[in-house]
């Protein structure tokens, strides 16, 4: 149900969009969609560049190298800048208030519309609520299908309690961008070329061994006739001559 949820409210586009997730079982199996959009990265210039994230919680963020990893592989694939934001746990409940949140806080804190701002929230009971904007160039990148994609990817490193709180933003945005800037290639296809190239293979094999079969019988053919002395053929025509005029 939160990956549903998540999803669903992350496919809302528009200037400002929301998203929230209830809690879910750790051990829970995540499919993450596939990329069927082809994309192309921002202009060199497009990002006027800033810090990665904010922690005002003070208590989410104690190796800043891991979290920005993430977030600067992230912005290398697609051009788009992504900022974290995290709340103090358990302060902002309501999606509407996360939503005018992320709305204004975009503004005070980037002056381009190639960044994407993520406001987090965790309610310290398994779950997490979290607002986001995405910048009006940015659009182009982190379309609906790519917002599914990063849902669905927060979803499942926040369910794996081996990972640390840097870790769960720092994989999710990167691995979407790595999704995201490809188009996922169907299992079908390999499926069907190796399929394809065994027919061709088997029908390979089949043919050489009738040729090689026929050259066997010709060249059985040739030997017989080479160990066949002349006067025999003489012989075998009278035979036939007088078998002929016998039946008369």
């Amino acid at each position: 149900m939160g990956v549903v949820l998540l999803m669903v409210l992350f496919a809302l586009i528009g200037g400002v969009q929301s998203c929230s997730v209830s809690s879910c079982s750790a051990t829970a199996s995540f499919d993450i969609p596939a990329s069927t959009v082809e994309r192309e990265p921002l202009p060199a210039g497009a990002v006027t560049e800033t810090g990665w994230y904010t922690d005002a919680d003070g208590g989410w963020v104690r190796d800043a190298s891991e979290l920005e990893e993430g977030l600067k592989a992230f912005y290398e694939a697609t051009g788009v800048q992504p900022y974290v934001y995290i709340l103090p746990n358990g302060s902002v409940t309501s999606v509407s208030e996360l939503t005018s949140m992320s709305d204004e806080l975009y503004g005070e804190l980037f002056s381009d519309e190639a960044h994407f701002l993520l406001v987090f929230c965790d309610d310290g009971y398994g779950s997490f609520n979290c607002g986001y904007t995405v910048g009006s160039q940015a659009k182009t990148i982190m379309d609906e299908e790519a917002l599914g994609i990063l849902a669905d990817y927060i979803d499942r490193y926040y369910q794996d309690r081996s990972l640390s709180e840097e870790q769960i933003f720092s994989r999710a945005f990167a691995d979407t961008a790595e999704r995201i800037m490809s188009v996922t290639t169907s299992p079908v296809v390999p499926l069907a070329i190796c399929g394809a190239v065994v027919v061709v293979a088997v029908v390979v094999v089949v043919v050489v061994r009738q040729r090689a079969a026929a050259r066997k019988r010709e060249q059985e053919h040739l030997e017989e006739m080479l160990n066949t002395p002349l006067e025999t053929f003489g012989e075998r025509e009278l035979d036939d001559l007088e078998e002929k005029y016998s039946k008369k």
